[in-house]
C-alpha cells in the first residue's frame, strides 16, 4: 500500500471539494465546478512536481489523480442544495487539503534529496499552490493573503515537523499522519477563534 498516495488523493479530494463548492456559491455550471475543482486539487501538485523535475507531473501520469475531482463535482452537484447552509464545510476541505499537501509535499522534496529548508518551503508550496490559484481564478482575496486569516503558518509548522521527523527516523505512517491532523486542528481553530499575525507594518491596525 502507498501510503504516501493515498494520502495525495485525499488531499485532492479535499481542495477539488473546497473548489466546486466555492463554484457552486458563485453559480459556475458543473463544468466549470469540474474545472476549479480540478485546479485547486491539483494545482499544487503539479507545482511540487516540476519545481523538483519529477518527470512528466503525477495530475497527468497517474490515472488515480482524475479521479478525486470528478467525485468531488458530483458530490457537490447532487449535495449542495442540502448543504449550502454550511458555509463552513468550504473551510474545512481547505484546511483538510493544506494538512494532507504539506505532508506529502515535503516528504516527496526529501524523497529527491532536497534540503531540509527547501523541503520547508515546497511543503508550504504545495499546501498553498493549490488554494491560491482557486481563490485567484474565482476573483476571490486569496486566504494566503488575508490578514484576517491565518493560511501559511499552520503549513510551515507542518512541513518542519515532517522534517524533524525525518531527520531523527521517527517517520513512519502514524507519525506523518499525525502531523497532518495537527495541522489541520491548527487551521481550524485558527479560523475558528480568528487568530492572525502582525501586519507587514508595526502600529497599524485592522
Amino acid at each position: 500500500m502507498d501510503v504516501a498516495l493515498i494520502l495525495d488523493l485525499l488531499g485532492v479530494f479535499s481542495f477539488a471539494v473546497s473548489g466546486c463548492l466555492l463554484a457552486a456559491r458563485k453559480g459556475f455550471d458543473i463544468v466549470g465546478s469540474l474545472l476549479l475543482g480540478s485546479l485547486v486539487g491539483l494545482g499544487g501538485g503539479v507545482v511540487r512536481d516540476l519545481i523538483i523535475n519529477a518527470g512528466v507531473p503525477a495530475a497527468f501520469s497517474n490515472p488515480l489523480y482524475i479521479i478525486p475531482p470528478l467525485l468531488a463535482a458530483l458530490l457537490v452537484y447532487f449535495l449542495f442544495s442540502s448543504v449550502q447552509r454550511f458555509g463552513n464545510l468550504l473551510v474545512v476541505f481547505d484546511a483538510g487539503g493544506l494538512a494532507l499537501f504539506c505532508v506529502t509535499g515535503t516528504l516527496k522534496a526529501l524523497e529527491f534529496g532536497l534540503n531540509p529548508v527547501s523541503a520547508i518551503l515546497l511543503g508550504v508550496t504545495t499546501a498553498v499552490g493549490g488554494g491560491l490559484l482557486r481563490d485567484v481564478t474565482a476573483n476571490e482575496v486569496p486566504k494566503i493573503f488575508d490578514p484576517r486569516d491565518v493560511y501559511a503558518v499552520p503549513a510551515f509548522a507542518g512541513a518542519f515537523l515532517v522534517v524533524l521527523l525525518d531527520t531523527f527516523g521517527w517517520s513512519n505512517v502514524f507519525t506523518t499522519t499525525g502531523v497532518a491532523a495537527a495541522v489541520f486542528a491548527f487551521r481550524i481553530l485558527a479560523w475558528r477563534f480568528s487568530w492572525n499575525v502582525p501586519l507587514a507594518v508595526q502600529g497599524w491596525h485592522r
